[in-house]
Protein backbone atom coordinates (compact mmCIF):
# COMPACT_ATOMS: atom_id res chain seq x y z
CA UNK A 1 0.00 0.00 0.00
CA UNK A 2 0.92 3.58 -1.12
CA UNK A 3 1.06 6.51 1.08
CA UNK A 4 -0.13 9.10 -0.75
CA UNK A 5 -2.68 12.13 0.49
CA UNK A 6 -5.76 9.95 -1.71
CA UNK A 7 -4.53 6.60 -0.09
CA UNK A 8 -4.98 7.99 3.12
CA UNK A 9 -8.48 9.60 2.53
CA UNK A 10 -9.76 6.47 0.65
CA UNK A 11 -8.78 4.39 4.01
CA UNK A 12 -10.52 7.25 6.59
CA UNK A 13 -13.98 6.84 4.34
CA UNK A 14 -13.53 2.96 4.14
CA UNK A 15 -13.19 3.17 7.56
CA UNK A 16 -16.32 5.09 7.99
CA UNK A 17 -18.40 2.78 5.86
CA UNK A 18 -17.36 -0.40 8.51
CA UNK A 19 -18.21 2.00 11.45
CA UNK A 20 -21.35 2.57 9.70
CA UNK A 21 -22.01 -0.89 9.09
CA UNK A 22 -20.90 -1.88 12.56
CA UNK A 23 -23.12 0.45 14.31
CA UNK A 24 -26.18 -1.29 12.52
CA UNK A 25 -28.71 -2.21 15.76
CA UNK A 26 -29.04 -5.91 13.72
CA UNK A 27 -25.19 -6.04 14.12
CA UNK A 28 -25.57 -6.13 18.06
CA UNK A 29 -21.90 -4.47 18.15
CA UNK A 30 -22.90 -1.88 20.85
CA UNK A 31 -23.60 -3.41 24.21
CA UNK A 32 -23.13 -0.39 26.91
CA UNK A 33 -23.01 2.94 26.75
CA UNK A 34 -19.65 3.15 27.12
CA UNK A 35 -19.42 1.56 23.66
CA UNK A 36 -20.93 5.27 21.88
CA UNK A 37 -19.08 7.05 24.35
CA UNK A 38 -15.54 5.29 23.13
CA UNK A 39 -17.48 5.69 19.61
CA UNK A 40 -18.27 9.35 19.74
CA UNK A 41 -14.73 9.79 21.01
CA UNK A 42 -13.34 8.69 18.26
CA UNK A 43 -15.07 10.71 15.96
CA UNK A 44 -14.73 14.28 17.76
CA UNK A 45 -11.13 13.20 17.71
CA UNK A 46 -11.67 12.61 13.77
CA UNK A 47 -13.23 16.02 13.25
CA UNK A 48 -11.11 17.75 14.95
CA UNK A 49 -8.07 16.82 12.84
CA UNK A 50 -10.23 17.65 9.19
CA UNK A 51 -9.81 21.52 9.65
CA UNK A 52 -6.16 21.31 9.32
CA UNK A 53 -6.22 19.16 6.01
CA UNK A 54 -8.84 21.34 4.80
CA UNK A 55 -6.65 24.26 5.17
CA UNK A 56 -3.52 22.68 3.69
CA UNK A 57 -5.53 21.83 0.65
CA UNK A 58 -6.71 24.81 0.32
CA UNK A 59 -3.02 26.17 0.33
CA UNK A 60 -1.62 23.67 -1.98
CA UNK A 61 -4.59 25.00 -4.11
CA UNK A 62 -3.70 28.27 -3.64
CA UNK A 63 0.32 27.65 -4.61
CA UNK A 64 -1.11 26.08 -7.75
CA UNK A 65 -3.70 29.26 -8.86
CA UNK A 66 -0.23 31.03 -8.12
CA UNK A 67 2.15 28.57 -10.24
CA UNK A 68 -0.26 29.77 -13.32
CA UNK A 69 0.25 25.71 -14.45
CA UNK A 70 -3.48 24.41 -13.96
CA UNK A 71 -6.04 24.04 -16.91
CA UNK A 72 -9.27 23.89 -17.08
CA UNK A 73 -12.05 21.70 -19.23
CA UNK A 74 -13.55 24.51 -19.04
CA UNK A 75 -14.01 28.40 -17.45
CA UNK A 76 -11.51 30.04 -16.17
CA UNK A 77 -8.90 27.59 -13.53
CA UNK A 78 -8.39 30.32 -10.90
CA UNK A 79 -11.91 30.48 -10.55
CA UNK A 80 -12.40 26.89 -10.20
CA UNK A 81 -9.82 26.75 -7.37
CA UNK A 82 -11.32 29.77 -5.62
CA UNK A 83 -14.31 28.13 -5.39
CA UNK A 84 -12.57 24.62 -4.50
CA UNK A 85 -11.14 26.62 -1.49
CA UNK A 86 -13.78 28.46 -0.42
CA UNK A 87 -15.22 25.50 -0.15
CA UNK A 88 -12.71 24.21 1.75
CA UNK A 89 -12.99 27.15 4.25
CA UNK A 90 -16.32 26.48 4.64
CA UNK A 91 -15.75 22.74 5.35
CA UNK A 92 -13.30 23.95 8.25
CA UNK A 93 -16.26 25.38 10.00
CA UNK A 94 -18.53 22.47 9.20
CA UNK A 95 -16.16 20.08 10.62
CA UNK A 96 -15.40 22.58 13.81
CA UNK A 97 -19.25 22.82 14.56
CA UNK A 98 -19.14 19.17 14.14
CA UNK A 99 -16.56 18.48 16.41
CA UNK A 100 -18.31 20.63 19.00
CA UNK A 101 -21.46 18.69 19.05
CA UNK A 102 -19.43 15.89 19.17
CA UNK A 103 -17.67 17.18 22.62
CA UNK A 104 -21.17 17.77 23.84
CA UNK A 105 -22.47 14.01 23.23
CA UNK A 106 -19.18 12.86 24.52
CA UNK A 107 -19.97 14.82 27.59
CA UNK A 108 -23.37 13.83 27.73
CA UNK A 109 -22.60 9.93 27.78
CA UNK A 110 -19.91 10.39 30.42
CA UNK A 111 -21.86 9.80 33.44
CA UNK A 112 -23.80 6.85 31.60
CA UNK A 113 -23.53 3.46 32.76
CA UNK A 114 -25.49 -0.38 31.94
CA UNK A 115 -27.25 -2.03 34.60
CA UNK A 116 -27.26 -5.52 34.43
CA UNK A 117 -29.85 -5.91 36.25
CA UNK A 118 -32.36 -4.37 34.28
Amino acid sequence: MSNTPSDFANTAAEAIRDLNHATQSIKGELTYPGDAYEVVASLKVLTQRLPQSFEQLSRFLRDLDESGAVTADYGDPGEHLAEARSALASGVLVAQTLAEFLDHAHNSLAPLGYDIGA
